[in-house]
């Protein structure tokens, strides 16, 4: 481990009056960030060994108790003596949103602080760590209105929730009669955001669009007037190695007894918008538990299967098997496809986000790239390329007396318009299905995309086709 002094540098209390040397500097945080499957938790783990270290978990699904397999919380063997925070401790029925996380983690990092150590944010959950570091969410009376980096079941925003109220008046024609904007910014199916503009029309009697363009070109995504001085740190890696990373994590997520924790928690026609319900790996199997359940038929309980038992995947084909038709084994085998896919989507909406933010909100993210540790599952190259240059980037920042924020507010100055004009424009892929798109990233990015590029190309040659005959 590092020296006390290089390790904690301002971080050192000063015994006269028990505050902090110069009461003006804003307290030093390390913010671990990155696509799923990036290695951010083994890394925050790791860094234990170099600094006084505790890791508060930023982690939307992994704030809640069950489903360890599922949501690939790290076991006691694995935190290496690393105290963690937010970690399984949360009610998996209740809904822990953006604030909720922030009023949880600002006196953890108080108390971490208290102890002369170092406080460690590690998540994907962007809109937490945004929560915490910028000033948008301080009033408790605004809530989160950005999804773009929501860690739910699926990728589209058309899931059809049920929130028992008046579909006339919360529905997206309401929506759009008293704000066309905010109606063109969201999708027509997304129930919960259209509540969510109307709830805060309601209070405020203002077009959620002016409000919440004004508050974004102020404060969102802003880190110049956070409560913290934060040292944002981005373990990233290719998408192709990535890809075949989250895929082999879901295979070795079955084994590991996966099935096992999402039937625990099964129930016919649950409601997948609240608690650790929204997590990846539980709606996709739906279809394959229901059909198990109704079956009477079945010599072998998943009750009988263990979590971690290395024959569960010999006792899942022996349930599949007692069945008398293929219809299980198709349901499991789309279950899973569905939990890949939806996974591969979650790392290109992390990965889109962590653009936006630096891009448009000026953070300064520091990169470390685990492409090749990953690719090759090496040890060595984990150390090399990623725990020594993140320590490395550490230690400056915690020597350092302040971080200067010049250039982040001169990229919010440039940015700020860029916010406006980009976040809240949408566009409709004809070619796709009329598939709606919010804001000119989102829109180029999925220009980019294969399938959008081969549906381009089939309308071309139809086109052509037609034109000749």
């Amino acid at each position: 481990m590092d020296s006390a002094g290089d390790a904690q540098g301002p971080l050192s209390l000063n015994p006269s009056n028990g505050g902090w040397e110069d009461e003006k500097e804003k307290p030093k945080v390390v913010v671990i960030m990155g696509p799923t499957g990036s290695g951010k938790s083994r890394l925050a783990i790791d860094l234990g060994s170099r600094f006084p270290i505790e890791i508060i978990n930023a982690d939307s699904m992994q704030v809640y108790r069950g489903l360890d397999v599922l949501t690939n919380k790290v076991s006691l063997n694995e935190r290496k003596g690393v105290p963690h925070h937010l970690l399984g401790t949360i009610s998996p029925n209740v809904e822990f949103r953006a604030k909720d996380f922030r009023d949880s983690a600002i006196p953890l990092i108080d108390d971490v602080l208290s102890r002369n150590c170092i406080p460690v944010i590690v998540g994907g959950t962007n809109y937490y760590i945004q929560a915490l570091v910028t000033p948008f969410l301080l009033d408790d009376s605004s809530e989160d209105m950005d999804d773009s980096c929501t860690y739910g079941p699926s990728d589209q925003l058309d899931r059809d929730l049920d929130f028992g109220r008046d579909s006339s008046k919360y529905g997206y024609d309401h929506l759009k009669d008293i704000d066309p904007v905010s109606a063109n910014r969201v999708h027509p199916n997304n129930h919960r955001k259209i509540s969510q503009y109307l709830n805060l029309y309601a209070r405020s009697g203002i077009p959620p669009s002016k409000l919440l363009q004004e508050k974004t070109a102020e404060n969102w995504g802003r880190v110049d007037n956070s409560r913290y001085n934060c040292c944002f740190i981005c373990v990233d890696a290719s998408l192709p190695v990535l890809d075949r990373y989250v895929e082999q994590r879901v295979d070795c997520m079955i084994e590991a007894g996966l099935l096992y924790e999402v039937f625990d928690i099964y129930s016919p026609n649950a409601d997948y918008t609240r608690g650790l319900r929204q997590a990846i790996g539980v709606r996709e199997f739906e279809n394959f538990l229901g059909v198990y359940e109704d079956s009477s038929s079945i010599d072998f309980s998943l009750n009988s299967m263990n979590k971690g038992d290395k024959t569960s995947l010999q006792n899942l084909s022996a349930v599949l098997d007692s069945f008398d038709n293929n219809q299980p084994k198709m349901l499991m085998k789309e279950a899973i496809e569905k939990m890949k896919l939806n996974t591969r989507r979650l790392v290109r909406r992390q990965k889109r986000r962590l653009s936006q933010l630096q891009a448009l909100f000026g953070w300064n993210i520091n990169y470390v790239d685990a492409t090749e540790s990953i690719s090759c599952n090496s040890e060595d190259l984990w150390a090399s390329e990623v725990v020594e240059p993140a320590a490395k980037i550490i230690r400056s920042f915690l020597n350092e007396n302040a971080i200067s924020m010049h250039d982040s507010e001169a990229l919010n100055s440039m940015g700020q318009k860029l916010i406006q004009r980009d976040l809240w424009t949408q566009y409709t892929c004809k070619a796709c299905g009329d598939r709606v798109l919010r804001g000119a990233h989102e829109w180029e990015q999925h220009k980019q995309g294969r399938g959008h590029r081969k549906r381009i190309s089939r309308l071309r040659k139809s086109q052509a086709y037609d034109l000749q005959t």
